[in-house]
């Protein structure tokens, strides 16, 4: 099968499917990104794209986003129509919806069936936008809301079929979107991601590396911000470390803002918190790990005897369901996109995100107790495996969705 993928941002969501394809033989993939350190890949192409038009930084605000998409949206257009013209013709489309990059491709190909990946709709009430009120939203945010939803609505008419990961991100979705939009998520390699009790992380400033003989607790976002609850874990800290006066965190995050208002602090949001939490913080046994490889993050959450993750109502973060993969024990919020994967006292336990203090007696008690919290990291495994796992549970269904829109003779053979 000839297969196009679209996303700003190789491989992102495509990734498990998009190596299980080229592991197979047999079909021409091509990924359009804008990405420009493009890797050479063995059997597949990875073209780079430009954006045709970036919106100026005063634009006006409740058209500024959709200025971007289509600016997204004709430069893959103009991308894909030199692919055709060098003779290249998708059998079906796989992208994501969030960016404009699908909104003009039935211009080049009209007959051509497009996958779109519904991630998030947005809300301005019962999602992100207002949930914290610590970060009230403007009287400006439903408006600018809707108007963000400028791609969402042009792009349910572009596609033929749409994916969201979770039940809660298609709810996010008017109830017109859902019939067009099947529910599985992208899958976990349960298969790699698995417990590893020799695992190692090197700390310099300790001078040898930690293991699951230490006393450590974990927190992980791709930035560290407060649509994460990075606020509300750094509130936790102090609490946590007088507590158990043997424990370390160790964090791994950028300084940057992936989601919301960035800070006004030079430093972002952790230079802001460590000077609000100060002196009441033994920083010795704080390690900031900054981004790491993803094997140095595999490590970590395999010597974690606690893993944290907090979210607003949002995108639920892969890391969630891969440190349930390698069965950590994990204490997050009480947040609607974390309770579709985590049952409270069976595969993790969950808190108040509001509630710092609550978190903090919580995390201590599975530091003071591991071997009574033991089963909640076995069974958030199994959970794993049972439900999400890429090649016996996602992957079937992804396949049966793509074949459903092509011709029989076109088909990707099922696993197996």
């Amino acid at each position: 099968m000839n297969i196009l993928f679209v996303h700003q941002n190789f491989p992102a969501q495509y990734r498990e499917l998009f190596q299980w394809l080229l592991a197979q033989g047999g079909h021409e993939l091509v990924f359009l990104t804008q990405r420009k350190d493009l890797p050479e890949i063995r059997g597949a192409r990875v073209v780079s794209y430009a954006a045709h038009h970036v919106p100026a930084e005063d634009a006006y605000a409740p058209t500024k986003y959709w200025e971007e998409c289509v600016g997204n949206g004709l430069g893959a257009a103009f991308a894909a129509r030199t692919l055709s013209a060098q003779g290249f013709r998708p059998d079906v489309i796989l992208g994501h919806v969030g960016w404009g990059e699908l909104t003009f491709l039935k211009e080049v190909w009209p007959d051509v069936p497009i996958v779109g990946f519904f991630e998030y709709f947005f809300l301005a009430k019962g999602g992100s936008v207002g949930f914290d009120p610590e970060f009230p939203a403007s009287e400006h945010a439903p408006f600018l809301m809707h108007a963000r939803n400028a791609v969402n609505f042009a792009n349910i008419q572009t596609v033929d079929l749409g994916q969201s990961p979770t039940l809660f991100q298609r709810d996010t979705y008017p109830a017109s979107f859902h019939d067009k939009i099947y529910v599985q998520h992208d899958g976990i390699r349960t298969d790699r991601l698995v417990p590893n009790p020799a695992a190692q992380v090197p700390l310099g400033r300790l001078g040898r590396p930690v293991t699951r003989e230490d006393e450590i607790f974990t927190y992980m976002a791709r930035n560290m911000e407060p649509t994460r609850g990075f606020h509300k874990f750094m509130r936790a800290l102090p609490h946590i470390l007088d507590a158990r006066p043997n424990a370390r965190a160790l964090i791994i995050g950028g300084s940057e803002v992936s989601y919301g208002k960035a800070s006004a602090a030079q430093g972002g949001y952790r230079a802001e918190m460590e000077r609000e939490v100060g002196g009441r913080v033994d920083w010795s046994r704080v390690h900031f790990l900054g981004k790491v490889p993803y094997s140095a993050y595999q490590s970590v959450i395999q010597v974690s005897r606690c893993h944290i993750y907090l979210t607003v109502p949002f995108v639920l973060s892969w890391s969630c369901m891969e440190s349930m993969s390698m069965g950590a024990t994990i204490v997050a919020s009480d947040t609607a996109p974390v309770r579709e994967v985590i049952e409270h006292g069976k595969t993790g336990l969950l808190v108040d995100f509001h509630d710092h203090e609550a978190l903090a007696r919580q995390v201590i008690d599975v530091l003071s107790a591991p071997g009574d919290h033991a089963a909640l990291g076995r069974a958030a495994r199994a959970e794993m495996v049972e439900r999400y796992d890429f090649a016996t549970r996602c992957l079937p269904v992804h396949l049966a969705r793509i074949n459903g829109l092509v011709p029989s003779a076109r088909a990707i053979p099922l696993p197996g």
